[in-house]
């Protein structure tokens, strides 16, 4: 039968040895006492920074996803419209709708007709649309 130590040694049993100092935490009546900070200050604090990060990052985003759909309604509005021409690069074209609600493009200024027009565009290199 094994001798049990007294209940302020801190043995270990399965190593058999002493190891009072490996422990993360005070082992006897004169070790300083252990306290916890209070971190919840600092949770808060810190929660409402990341929020406000991510908030500003989501509406950099979503206001960068509304323009690049809006180009693409553009894009698809125009490459579906009417025209017998070749689009120049970087020049301006116009885009109309007709009697029978037919969209058609034209270099023809919206001064010098009389349909409805729809908007001012330009291609750029890309061969995308851009709203003028």
């Amino acid at each position: 039968m094994q001798k049990k130590k007294p209940d302020n040694v801190v043995y270990d049993e399965q190593q058999e040895r002493y190891d009072a100092a490996l422990k993360p935490y005070a082992t006897d009546m004169g070790a300083p006492v252990i306290t916890t900070d209070d971190t919840v200050a600092w949770k808060n604090a810190n929660i409402h920074k990341v929020n406000k990060q991510v908030k500003a990052k989501y509406d950099e985003l979503k206001a960068e996803y509304d323009a690049l759909m809006e180009r693409f309604e553009y894009n698809n509005l125009i490459y579906s419209a009417k025209f017998n021409f070749e689009p120049v690069v970087g020049e301006l074209y116009h885009l109309y709708k007709n009697k029978k609600e037919v969209s058609f493009l034209s270099i023809i200024a919206p001064a010098e007709c009389n349909f409805e027009h729809l908007g001012s565009f330009r291609l750029n290199a890309d061969k995308m649309w851009e709203s003028i």
